[in-house]
C-alpha cells in the first residue's frame, strides 16, 4: 500500500503531461503552437492561431486530463483523488515530453476541481465570470478564482482538497508572474481586445 500513492501520482502526472494544444495544432497543420504568442501549449495560446474550435478542444481536453484521473482515484479515497489530481496538474505544468515546459494550468486546475468537488468548481466558474465581466481580464479572473477555491474547500470541510488546491493555486500564481506584472503595469490584454 505504501507504493499506491506513488503509483497514483505517476499515473496522474502522465495523464496531465499529454500536450493536447501542441498535438491538435500540429494535427491541423498549424505547426508548433510554442512558436507563437506566449509560447504556451494552453488554450489561450492555441486561440492565437485563429482557430477557435481548436482552442475550445484544447480547453476541454486540458480540463478532462485533470478530471479523469482525479475522479477515478477518488474511488479509493479523498487522499488518492487529491494525489492523482495534483499529479495531473503538475504534469500539465511540467510535461516530461516537452522538456518540462508546459502550460499555465488553469484549465487542468478546473478539471481536477470538477473531478473532486464539482460544487466548488461552480464557485470557481461564478467567480471567474463575475471578475471577467467587471474587469475584462481573463488572468485576473482566474487568479481571483484560484484564491477563493482553497478557502471554499476548507469552509465546506474538505480539508484534504483544500491543502492540495492551496499548493496548486500558488503554482498558478507563479506561472502567471508575467501576467501579474502586466496587470500591475496596466498593460495586460483585456478580454475581447483586438491586437
Amino acid at each position: 500500500m505504501t507504493l499506491f500513492p506513488v503509483l497514483v501520482l505517476i499515473v496522474g502526472y502522465l495523464c496531465g503531461s499529454v500536450p493536447f494544444g501542441l498535438l491538435l495544432t500540429r494535427a491541423a497543420g498549424l505547426g508548433d503552437v510554442r512558436s507563437i504568442g506566449s509560447g504556451n501549449i494552453g488554450a489561450t495560446n492555441v486561440l492565437r492561431t485563429g482557430n477557435k474550435g481548436l482552442a475550445a478542444a484544447t480547453l476541454i481536453l486540458d480540463a478532462l486530463k485533470g478530471t479523469l484521473p482525479a475522479a477515478v482515484a477518488l474511488r479509493y479515497g479523498p487522499e488518492a483523488g487529491a494525489i492523482a489530481g495534483f499529479g495531473a496538474f503538475i504534469g500539465h505544468l511540467f510535461p516530461v515530453w516537452l522538456g518540462f515546459k508546459g502550460g499555465k494550468g488553469v484549465a487542468t486546475y478546473l478539471g481536477v476541481l470538477i473531478g473532486l468537488a464539482w460544487k466548488i468548481a461552480l464557485v470557481f466558474a461564478v467567480v471567474w465570470l463575475i471578475m471577467a465581466a467587471i474587469f475584462r481580464y481573463s488572468s485576473l479572473a482566474a487568479l481571483t478564482a484560484c484564491v477563493i477555491v482553497p478557502v471554499a474547500l476548507y469552509l465546506t470541510g474538505q480539508g484534504t482538497f483544500a491543502i492540495a488546491f492551496l499548493v496548486m493555486s500558488a503554482l498558478v500564481f507563479w506561472r502567471h508572474r508575467a501576467n501579474i506584472e502586466r496587470l500591475m503595469a496596466g498593460t495586460e490584454g483585456r478580454i475581447g481586445a483586438k491586437g
